[in-house]
């Protein structure tokens, strides 16, 4: 047949207008290879870093606080250490020097002790004496009233060195165990056990003097 030949029955297919209203295929754009891209996403690239930079600036905020804090509580543990060893140190040397301090008031007791047992012995032997012979020699007498102040003075002086020997020990007893006490209370009582053991190591010097003559 021959002139126009018949239409084809094979139209192109109509183009579907691109509007709010196309399919989603119409908005995917081509890779090149038959592929599609998603839609784009819409959050900032670097937001994942920022979050993590966040992150680990607080961890290493924490790091340092927990840092200095161990470094703090370690020094004051150190000072307060040295401390206590030195407050320990300068206890043991007290306790020490008084148990030294008690040694020697100790000894001149025992020693006035046998001062005044000789002072009685002679006033009991001078008087016996003197009855016997029915000596009436002023110097006789001078003498025996001598041995009497003697054993009246060592009497005396015995009696403030038991105190202070007493006193020193029961200082030394409450230095063992310091904290069971109150510190100023602990404080008088020493000074006061030191003022009286000063009195009576006066008294016997005196004493002491006196029998040198």
């Amino acid at each position: 047949m021959s002139g126009w030949g018949a239409p084809s029955d094979r139209r192109e297919p109509d183009r579907v207008p691109a509007g709010p209203d196309a399919p989603l295929a119409d908005h995917l754009r081509p890779t090149g290879a038959g592929g599609v891209v998603g839609p784009h996403d819409p959050r900032p690239a670097g937001r994942g870093r920022t979050v993590a930079v966040v992150v680990l600036a607080l961890l290493l905020a924490a790091a340092l606080v927990a840092a200095t804090y161990l470094w703090v509580t370690t020094s004051r543990w150190q000072e307060s250490s040295a401390g206590w060893e030195r407050s320990s140190r300068d206890l043991g040397e007290r306790v020490a020097n008084l148990q030294e301090d008690l040694d020697g008031a100790t000894g001149e007791l025992t020693a006035v002790r046998e001062q005044l047992t000789t002072a009685q012995s002679r006033i009991t032997d001078l008087a016996n004496e003197k009855a016997q012979l029915g000596d009436e020699n002023v110097a006789s007498q001078q003498y025996l009233d001598y041995q009497e102040r003697v054993s009246t003075a060592a009497g005396s002086v015995a009696a403030a060195l038991e105190s202070c020997t007493d006193g020193q020990s029961e200082l030394i007893g409450y230095l063992a165990t310091p904290d069971a006490y109150d510190a100023a209370d602990l404080e008088r009582f020493s000074s006061e056990v030191d003022a009286l053991c000063q009195s009576a190591l006066d008294a016997n010097d005196a004493l002491q003097k006196e029998l040198e003559k």
